[in-house]
Formats: structure tokens, sequence, C-alpha cells
């Protein structure tokens, strides 16, 4: 068996089919970068191309519904289980696994979507929806429109009982008695440093310490630094009410200065967008506040590559950027990975290295 160095090296043999993913790679960082600007503090941010077509109230996800003894997954909402015919799915909706959660589906655009919206509501980027449905950066959607889309991603880890938010995928998984109940998609803290400030999500443990209806939301000095620098009027504090970021639902944690809660920026879910606390859809918010307490236990952690085997045997891995820059080299972790569980020789080496290329942060069948 050849190393993946070796065959990594092997560049003259499949060249050109890797020069065929260097477009989508592109596309798609370009994708993250552009969710990544600045956020405003209180000034709502200006929605991409189709603006106009966001009602005021954005129109609540439908969601699946509940099983007797759990909440429903929400990760992929108002959604079909037929996949499109316009595209092949990446991976076959019969495949399931405890290791994986999401779908490779369809979804019915309701009225008041948007492109943005969408992905936001899906867990998805902008830019899978605009190429996995040949769609032109400034299309405008249409009610009935049916978008594919593939949401699947890896349990990054799981906890008897408690939350799990991973940072490179911009997702919230919450456990309860050892089972994966729910997962949402989140916006996080944008990865854009300056001397000045550093609005990053952090990492570690945490536990809920108040949960609050109706939050008033009180602005952190650091912020109010920020709007006196820009020029803008200092507040210290936003009563309840539309104006309010923080929605109508919030988590406080036991990590200072770091909530979660609702937005009144909802196309903004799926990026990184804020000043280091979680934002969560406001309906899907909503759910997650009557199902999760004070005290209840979490962690944000920073995995970029995941690898699983599924119940069936079958490998799959997850690759996204490296927003924050914390990785050694995504390459090597895929690799260590693959080598700590003895799977070396169950997996095909080439689509391990275009699962690598693409970092679409779906979770791909690397098997033989």
């Amino acid at each position: 068996m050849k190393t993946f160095n070796q065959r990594y090296s092997r560049r003259t043999v499949w060249f050109a089919a890797i020069a065929a993913l260097c477009f989508l790679s592109s596309a798609a960082w370009a994708d993250n970068r552009q969710d990544a600007a600045p956020p405003a503090a209180l000034v709502p941010a200006p929605e991409p191309p189709q603006t106009s077509s966001v009602p005021s109230a954005v129109p609540a996800p439908a969601l699946p519904a509940p099983a007797a003894d759990a909440p429903p997954v929400i990760s992929a909402p108002d959604t079909k289980t037929e996949s499109s015919a316009s595209e092949a799915p990446r991976v076959a909706d019969d495949i399931t696994s405890d290791k994986l959660v999401g779908q490779s589906s369809t979804y019915t655009v309701v009225s008041g979507d948007t492109i943005r919206l969408v992905a936001a509501k899906l867990g998805v980027s902008r830019q899978h929806l605009l190429v996995s449905n040949q769609l032109d950066a400034k299309a405008r959607l249409t009610a009935g429109q049916t978008l594919s889309y593939n949401n699947r991603k890896i349990v990054p880890q799981r906890m008897q009982d408690g939350i799990i938010i991973n940072i490179p995928d911009r997702t919230l998984y919450y456990f309860t008695k050892g089972k994966l109940t729910v997962s949402v998609p989140v916006a996080l803290g944008v990865a854009v440093k300056n001397k000045k400030y550093n609005w990053t999500t952090p990492t570690g443990k945490f536990k809920v310490t108040v949960k609050a209806k109706d939050p008033t939301w009180h602005v952190p000095p650091s912020i109010q630094a920020e709007m006196e620098e820009q020029g803008k009027e200092v507040i210290t504090s936003v009563p309840p009410g539309p104006s309010n970021p923080l929605g109508k639902y919030a988590f406080k944690t036991s990590i200072p200065g770091i909530l979660i809660h609702s937005t009144t920026k909802p196309w903004s879910i799926y990026t990184y967008a804020s000043h280091g606390c979680i934002r969560v859809y406001p309906a899907q918010m909503e759910g997650l506040f009557k199902e999760i307490a004070v005290n209840t236990p979490g962690e944000i952690i920073y995995r970029a590559v995941k690898l699983a085997v599924t119940e069936q045997g079958r490998v799959f891995l997850e690759v996204h950027h490296d927003v924050y820059g914390k990785s050694a080299g995504l390459a090597d972790e895929a690799r260590l990975q693959i080598e700590k569980q003895n799977l070396a020789e169950r997996v095909d080496w080439k689509k391990v290295e275009a699962v690598l290329k693409q970092k679409t942060g779906i979770a791909e069948d690397i098997s033989l």
C-alpha cells in the first residue's frame, strides 16, 4: 500500500481531474470571506441582492413534527425527501447513521426567501446553492421553486447531555441522554482581527447560566468603544423589541460576554458575522429555548477536519476552511485521523485529495 504522500505526488496521473475542482473551491472560499464581513453593533446589516423580497417579518422555516419523546431535528427545515432531477445527490438518501446529520434533498422556496436566507435556514453556503442549482448570483427566487442542497455533516463530538458547538462547521448540536436530538446552523464571531478588537468566538467548556425571554441587551464596553471609534451614538443598553439584536430569546453562558441568542439578522446564520456570540435562526432558537434548561453544560470546539465510519462501514470525510487559522494543516489532520483509525486501506486517496481541495464542509463518502 503506497503512503498518502506517495499517492499525493503522482499529480501527473490525475492533474486534469483536480484542476476542474479548483474553480469550485475558490468560489466557496470567496463566499466564506464575503460572509465574514465585520458586523454593525445595532444597525441591521444590509441584505445582499434581493433585499426587497424579504418581508419585515421573515417567515419561519416549517419544522417536522416532533417525536413524542424528543424535539425535532431542525437543521433542514421545510424540505422534500426526493432528490432534484437536475443534480444527483452526493450521497444516497438511504444513508443513515448516528455518526451523520443532515441530508441530500430539496427545498421548496416560500414567499420572501432569498438565496442567502435559504442558505441560513439549511446550514449551507450561498455558493453551494448557486453551484448546485446552476443559479446566477443575482438570481431572484420564486415561491414554489425547488432547490437542491446537501447539508450532511459528521457529528464532531458527543456528550451525554448538553451542547456542542463546532466553529468551523457553524453548527450547534444538542444531546439528551446520549442521543443527538437537535442540530441547528449558527452564526459565529468574525474572523477578521485587528490590534484593538478580536471578535472571534472562543473555545472552551461552559454552562447555561441564564435563560431570558425578550432580553435587554447590555452593550459590552468593547462594543461601546467600537461605536465611539466609528462616530456612532454610544448606546449602553437596548430594551426588548424589533431593534434588539438578541431577538426574543437568549441564553447567557459562563464564558464571559458569550450568549446564545436569536437574531434580527436571520440571513447572517451560517456565517462569521457576530461580535463573538452564537446567533440562531429565530424559529429554531424558540425551539431550543423550550428544550434547554439552566445549568445545561456545553463546549465550543474547533474541528475543521472530521472523519467517521458509518454502521454500514462507509468512511466519510468532511473538511472546512480554517477560518480562525488554528489548524496545523488540514491535509495532515486528515491523514492522521485516517491512519489513527486504521483506515488507510479502506479509503480512496484520490477522493481524499478532492475533499481536501474543495473544502465544501459537506460529509463526503471516501470509501473504496
